[in-house]
C-alpha cells in the first residue's frame, strides 16, 4: 500500500492507495511544532481508523510547503513502516519539465498537482489551488511548467478581513444569493467569493491571451467548490489532484505499482 502525504501551511491531507484505488483520506490541521513522535501515533491512529496495520504500507510520498517537519516525517517513515519516504524536491522524476528562473523555488505542492493533472489531461492546462494561498500553474501540452500566479489565499484574506478590521465579524466563505450585499455579512461574503472568481476568470484570460490559445482549467483545493461554483472559466475541479500526482511521481520513481 501506498501513502501519500500532502504537507500544507494550513492543512496537511494524507491519502492511502491499493493497487492504483484511493481506501483512505485524511485532513488534518498542519502544525509547525508537531514533533516525529506525535506524528507517529497520529498517522497509526489515522490507519487504525479503516483497520490498516502499519507494516502493510510499503510505499510513502510527501510533498511539503513546511521544511520544519520534512525530517518528522521523513524520521516517521522509517520508525513506523520501515521505508525512506520518497520527497518531491529537486532531482526526482516527475515527467516534468520546468522553464522559469529557478526551478528550486517552485512548491513541492504545485509539482504534484501539475503531475497529477498530466495523468488524466492533455492540451494547454491550467491549474488552480485554493489553498492558503491561490496559485495558479501553466502548463503545456508538452508536459513544460511555464510558471503561473500567487495570490493570498481566500481564507487568509476573510481571515486577515477579521483581525484587521475592528468591526467586520469572520464570515462562512460561501457565495451570497447577490453580488450586492445587503449587510456586512453577505458584503464579505461577495467579496471572498464572487471576487475570487472573478480574479481567476481574469487572469484565465490573460493567460490565455499570452498562450494563444484556450486552456483547459482543473481546480483543486479546500475552497476550490465554492470558488468554481460561480466562476465562469473553470472546467473541472478535482480535490484529489495533489494526492493523484504524489501517486504519479511514486510510480515514475520507483518503478512499480503499491
Amino acid at each position: 500500500m501506498l501513502l501519500v502525504v500532502d504537507i500544507g501551511n494550513s492543512h496537511t491531507v494524507l491519502g492511502l492507495y491499493e493497487e492504483g484505488k484511493l481506501v483512505g483520506q485524511w485532513r488534518v490541521v498542519t502544525s509547525n511544532y508537531r514533533t516525529g513522535d506525535e506524528l507517529h501515533i497520529l498517522l497509526a491512529m489515522l490507519l487504525q481508523s479503516i483497520g490498516i496495520q502499519p507494516d502493510r504500507i510499503t510505499g510513502c510520498c510527501v510533498s511539503s510547503v513546511v521544511p520544519p517537519l520534512n525530517g518528522a516525517i521523513q524520521h516517521v517513515s522509517k520508525r513506523a513502516f520501515g521505508i525512506e519516504a520518497l520527497m518531491v524536491e529537486p532531482g526526482i522524476k516527475t515527467g516534468i519539465v520546468l522553464h522559469c528562473d529557478n526551478p528550486k523555488e517552485v512548491g513541492a505542492d504545485r509539482i504534484a498537482n501539475a503531475a497529477g493533472a498530466l495523468e488524466e489531461h492533455s492540451g494547454a492546462l491550467v491549474i488552480i489551488d485554493f489553498g492558503t494561498a491561490t496559485t495558479l500553474d501553466v502548463m503545456t501540452e508538452n508536459a513544460e511548467w511555464l510558471g503561473g500566479v500567487i495570490a493570498p489565499g481566500v481564507q487568509l484574506s476573510g481571515d486577515s478581513l477579521f483581525e484587521r478590521c475592528a468591526r467586520l465579524p469572520r464570515v462562512d466563505i460561501v457565495p451570497p444569493k447577490s453580488v450586492i450585499g445587503r449587510n456586512t455579512v453577505t458584503n464579505i461574503q461577495a467579496g471572498l467569493t464572487y471576487g475570487y472568481a472573478d480574479m481567476v476568470d481574469g487572469l484565465i484570460v490573460r493567460i490565455a491571451e499570452e498562450l494563444g490559445r484556450t486552456p483547459k482549467v482543473i481546480a483543486t483545493g479546500g475552497l476550490s467548490r465554492v470558488i468554481a461554483g460561480v466562476a465562469r472559466r473553470i472546467d473541472e475541479v478535482d480535490p484529489l489532484l495533489t494526492l493523484k500526482g504524489l501517486r504519479a511521481i511514486y510510480y515514475r520513481n520507483t518503478g512499480k505499482g503499491t
